[in-house]
């Protein structure tokens, strides 16, 4: 299980960081480690941070988005360290250790983490089904990426440990890409019908983000929607555009 289970470092500008992340990985029994954008190559300095888990560091992948590299799996969780705009479903670390546990029987589970110096981006937190706290020091709350990756790391280990304690997933939820399609899908419905104006759109799609990620439909609840949204289009779609007519 603890393979499905993706580390993901967005924008990192710092060799030694990747190899101490991979360290922290490794010890925790994690290996799949994705690289998106990265702002500096592995190198020798990776390596002897890695302390011995330089088989992580051989086996990354690069991806130039993190839509590519998340699109596989059926849960995706962004560590954050800042308050946002609109609040977002959260988990305290222990809870995001026994979800990604449960839900990594079925999918590949995502942990994004940001680029050293500011994080995650607004866009890119709100890709995320829930965001995650390491609720540190508030008088001191240092943390760098590499700490963050290890006590994660460690709260997914503890909760594979007792695994025995956590039920079977029985729901099927949609991976990432297909609910990238419904939330595509239901943005050029609202332009369809004019409920966004294009010009002007407003939080309007993002706050439908956080509305289906705080609901995390079913497969079937999806494919439904997609149902419904195309019974829309084809309600309010012009006549002389109607390729029937």
């Amino acid at each position: 299980m603890l393979e499905n289970v993706r580390i993901i470092l967005i924008g990192t500008s710092h060799p030694g960081n990747i190899g101490s992340a991979a360290r922290a990985m490794k010890t925790m029994g994690l290996t799949n480690l994705v690289l998106v954008q990265p702002e500096c190559e592995i190198d020798g300095k990776s390596v002897a941070l890695s302390a011995g888990a330089t088989d992580v560091l051989q086996n990354h992948k690069v991806c130039n988005s993190l839509d590519e590299a998340i699109a596989d799996c059926g849960l995706v969780i962004g560590a954050s360290a800042r308050p946002r705009t609109l609040d977002w479903p959260m988990l305290d670390p222990r809870e995001m250790g026994e979800k990604a546990v449960v839900e990594g029987q079925k999918y590949p589970v995502a942990l994004v983490f940001g680029r050293e110096n500011s994080g995650l981006t607004n866009d890119e937190l709100q890709k995320c089904h829930f965001h995650v706290f390491i609720p540190a020091n508030p008088d001191y709350s240092s943390l760098n990426l590499a700490m963050a990756v290890q006590t994660l790391s460690y709260e997914v280990r503890m909760a594979f440990l007792a695994a025995k304690a956590y039920p079977e997933q029985e729901q099927e939820y949609p991976l990432t890409e297909e609910i990238e399609g419904l939330f595509n899908h239901l943005e050029q419905t609202l332009t369809d019908t004019r409920f966004i104006v294009p010009a002007h759109p407003g939080l309007v799609m993002n706050k439908l983000r956080r509305f289906f990620n705080r609901a995390r439909p079913e497969v079937k609840e999806i494919r439904m929607w997609r149902g419904i949204l195309s019974s829309i289009q084809k309600s309010v779609l012009p006549a002389e555009k109607d390729p029937e007519k």
